[in-house]
């Protein structure tokens, strides 16, 4: 995002840069250079001195602000994320101020919280900002929870978290603070509708990370957010309207490389003997969310953060390879995978896995979509025709029968591997999380896949541990992982067995 040695966002969703060039980022910065101020004493300055926007910050403002060639905002939804002590309250703060002053005539700007005391934190910097200019409070009206502009007849207000109270509004510019904890998502839904009315409006969501799910037990909104970031960032999805760049580190919370990769601020706006004493007095779950920027679940993630990037490489099947091809289908909800690994010719070498396709449904399906079957079958007897020496297709045959049936009548070389299976998932999870960390494993870096190990988390019974979803109705799914690990499985037993038949009952 920048040139400096300031850490860079994890993820970022691409701006072309003509969108850019052409925004209203340089306006939003002119803005803050002239009348922002440092509202509380920091490792930043007194406050009360001119606030001084950092690289990062002015390159942040103006990828949120690129506009379209007739003039409206590019992006009508934008997140930050960032860990505390990045200066989020005060970089929001003149935004929103900024919207009120050069914004539309009868423009309406809402901070807004879980709490609000929470809202308040940000509009209480934007009013002492207007209280600290004399040009500024010339022009506007300031009340405990609202500034107005009475020459445009705008208005900049705090509001509530109660959702139900907020039908009626008009808001061009919605600021919303510490996403992560809203309770559910009404409140983002009643505000996002209520902006519809405007030509070019936004919502700007400024966030650390937090717990995955809300209290109605599915994902967060502020969680649903970061992963479609995720997703824009990858290429697996293209949403020219919205924005996210997200600062986080995978690596040990306890290290000072950690920190610095999680905060474009370290060393600046906060410094490293914070950081020291909050890591020893802080519980690790808090100190991972607030100040690494790590999204944390009630349950512990499989894989630790970080393995299974460590292991992409380039991987290209060859028709001169043995392959196995894992499947994990499904009808409606879920995923439906095919992946496959490369079985190694010595020992040395790391199983190789690859995306052969996916069928997963997306945000803007309707509720009558289905995983095309005939697509499936076709995709695997298509790769079989290309690479003659796929030695087993190993399949969990939940609902897909008829499916693996015919494909063996083709004389396809069926497998029957039961995902459901306890006993079978325990002992090839193992031997996956064992490649894995001993870098016996190396994939091609496909985003699903790296998603849905993302998603996975631990189960530990009796039986030992293995993966699951979280929930067993959670929106994050975990086939493509499922799918590779049963792709391993059958790569890494030996050739006598591979070639044993084992038929449907």
């Amino acid at each position: 995002m920048s040139g400096t040695e300031t850490a860079e966002p994890r993820w970022l969703t691409p701006v072309p840069p003509e969108d850019i060039s052409r925004g209203y980022g340089g306006d939003v910065i002119q803005f803050a250079e002239t009348f922002g101020i440092i509202t509380k004493d920091s490792i930043a300055g007194k406050s009360g001195t001119p606030l001084e926007l950092r690289d990062w910050q002015k390159a942040l403002i103006e990828h949120t602000f690129a506009s379209n060639e007739d003039g409206s905002y590019r992006h009508r939804l934008a997140m930050w994320g960032l860990p505390r002590k990045s200066g989020k309250s005060s970089l929001g703060s003149i935004v929103a101020l900024h919207q009120l002053i050069l914004g539309p005539r009868g423009g309406e700007v809402y901070s807004v919280a879980a709490e609000k005391e929470q809202a308040r934190i940000v509009f209480t910097d934007a009013r002492r900002t207007v209280e600290a200019s004399s040009e500024l409070s010339a022009m506007t009206k300031v009340y405990r929870d609202a500034i107005e502009l009475p020459e445009d007849g705008s208005v900049y207000r705090v509001l509530s978290a109660e959702a139900y109270s907020k039908e009626g509004l008009n808001p061009h510019f919605v600021l919303f603070d510490e996403l992560h904890a809203q309770p559910n998502r009404d409140l983002f839904d009643v505000m996002s509708l209520a902006q519809g009315a405007r030509s070019s409006p936004m919502m700007l969501a400024i966030t650390t990370a937090g717990k995955k799910s809300d209290n109605t037990g599915r994902d967060s909104i502020a969680y649903e957010l970061y992963q479609l970031g995720q997703k824009v960032h990858r290429g697996e999805v293209d949403d020219p309207t919205y924005f996210m760049a997200w600062w986080e580190s995978e690596g040990d919370h306890r290290s000072e490389d950690t920190w610095r990769e999680a905060n474009p601020g370290f060393g600046d706006l906060n410094s490293a003997s914070d950081f020291e004493s909050a890591v020893r007095r802080t519980p690790e779950a808090e100190f991972r969310t607030k100040r690494c920027n790590q999204w944390v679940s009630s349950q512990l993630s499989w894989l630790p953060a970080g393995a299974w990037e460590a292991c992409e490489g380039k991987v290209e099947p060859s028709p001169d390879d043995e392959i196995v091809l894992g499947f994990d289908g499904s009808f409606s909800g879920d995923t439906t995978v095919v992946t496959g690994a490369i079985i190694p010719k010595t020992e040395d070498e790391p199983v190789k896995v690859f995306m052969v396709k996916s069928w997963e449904r997306q945000p803007d399906d309707d509720d009558n979509w289905r995983v095309d079957i005939s697509d499936v079958e076709q995709t695997i007897i298509d790769f079989c025709a290309k690479h003659p020496k796929v030695v087993e297709i190993a399949c969990d045959p939940f609902r897909w029968q008829r499916s693996m049936q015919a494909l063996q009548d083709r004389g396809l070389p069926i497998v029957e591997w039961p995902s459901t299976s306890p006993r079978r998932m325990v002992a090839a999870c193992a031997k996956v999380f064992d490649m894995v960390m001993e870098n016996k494993l190396e994939h091609d870096g496909d985003p699903v896949v790296a998603r849905h190990f993302q998603n996975a988390v631990v189960k530990v019974d009796n039986l030992g541990p293995r993966i699951v979803k979280e929930a067993r109705h959670s929106p994050r799914k975990i086939d493509a992982a499922v799918s590779t690990i049963i792709a391993v499985d059958r790569a890494t037993v030996s050739r006598m067995e591979q070639i044993v038949p084992e038929f449907f009952g």
